[in-house]
């Protein structure tokens, strides 16, 4: 397989690292953090790029691109540690293109694409435990629309977006539904996580909602599959540039009047960590060549690459953090800030541990099945 990228993707990477290098470095970052996580400014700068429109069609003012112009947007802005939440407009651009009613399409994709409409996925809730099949929102008929009631957790900027797409149950199906934020009977408490960013909690009462689809589970796991895909990539960029970090560390850092970078048992540690990046770089191509793939195929491979990812982050993160000594756990020191992020990416859209069960339980069925 030619893994090869072409010209016009290593175009998208420099324009997209160049920017990470001048105009997202670490002081503004740390700025973003301590101003709540998230910046509508540095937003609105990854939409003049052209990033907003990555997934939409050129005839609603996207890019029309697909998710190997994903993965590369993705590992440059993971070697950013950039706190706005991209992923997030992946997935909406995504939904919104390939499941929506042309209404839905025509009055949000080209706001979406355009950076004037931050949309994000609000599918967790208390119960479910990363299980896209759980879901106790309801939704029901009013007139000539819908109304949900919905209790969600961990939403993305969720105090920032200017809607949500949300999962809720009709019949004893899932269907998604679009919710503005400025709705009547919405509400959501922001807060600040763990990597620096930003999350809510979204309750709708009898809110208003445009349907997106009514065969919302098929529609939800794409969705999550995409954020799985861009999430490996963005774990990708974090080690790469976790692991930069470090040999620069150790090349620097004496002990016993040498520089550690000397000593044999060290360089034996760098090494394995270059080896989980570069297992994990081959198990982020495989998720993001996956995505156009069948939906019990691309399930079954997604949910490898994020269990091998999963592992990947844990390793090269501990090992960066013990190579730094006390100052890696400082809030002064940059390793702190990829560790974390590290961290939250493991579990975002599932952790190791659930996908390593959706492999096992995969695997199982096969067996099954041959049996």
């Amino acid at each position: 397989m030619n893994f090869d990228f072409s010209d016009d993707q290593e175009q998208l990477r420099d324009a997209v690292r160049k920017w990470v290098d001048k105009a997202y470095d670490f002081e503004r970052r740390r700025g973003i953090v301590k101003a709540g996580g998230f910046s509508r400014e540095a937003y609105g700068q990854l939409a003049e790029l052209g990033l907003c429109g990555l997934y939409i069609p050129e005839a609603n003012d996207g890019l029309g691109m697909g998710p190997v112009e994903g993965m590369v947007v993705m590992e440059e802005l993971g070697r950013g540690i950039v706190l706005e939440p991209l992923v997030q407009t992946l997935i909406a651009g995504a939904v919104l293109s390939g499941y929506a009613p042309e209404a839905v399409k025509t009055a949000w994709l080209p706001k979406i694409a355009s950076g004037e409409a931050l949309v994000v996925l609000a599918s967790q809730e208390r119960v479910a435990r990363y299980k896209l099949d759980v879901c106790e929102a309801k939704a029901a008929p009013a007139g000539a629309g819908w109304t949900l009631t919905a209790s969600k957790n961990i939403v993305a900027a969720g105090d920032q977006a200017e809607a949500f797409i949300v999962p809720a149950q009709v019949q004893g199906k899932i269907a998604l539904f679009l919710v503005e934020r400025t709705a009547s009977g919405v509400s959501t408490r922001g807060y600040g996580t763990q990597d620096g960013g930003r999350a809510a909690d979204l309750v709708c009462k009898d809110v208003p909602a445009s349907l997106i689809t009514l065969d919302g589970l098929s529609a939800l796991e794409h969705a999550v599959d995409i954020g799985i895909a861009a999430t490996c990539a963005e774990a990708v960029g974090v080690m790469d540039k976790t692991l930069a970090v470090t040999v620069e560390y150790m090349n620097t850092r004496k002990q016993f009047g040498v520089v550690i970078s000397s000593f044999q048992a060290l360089r034996h540690r760098v090494a394995d960590m270059k080896m989980q990046l570069e297992l994990a770089r081959s198990m982020s191509y495989y998720a993001s060549l996956k995505l156009n793939a069948p939906a019990e195929e691309r399930r079954a491979a997604l949910a490898r690459a994020k269990y091998q990812l999963g592992t990947s982050m844990r390793f090269v993160g501990q090992q960066a953090v013990q190579l730094h000594g006390g100052i890696g756990v400082t809030d002064e020191y940059i390793v702190s800030h990829y560790f974390k992020k590290l961290t939250q990416l493991e579990m975002s859209f599932g952790d190791t541990l659930h996908h390593l069960g959706e492999v096992s339980a995969r695997m199982q069925d096969s067996a099954g099945v041959f049996a």
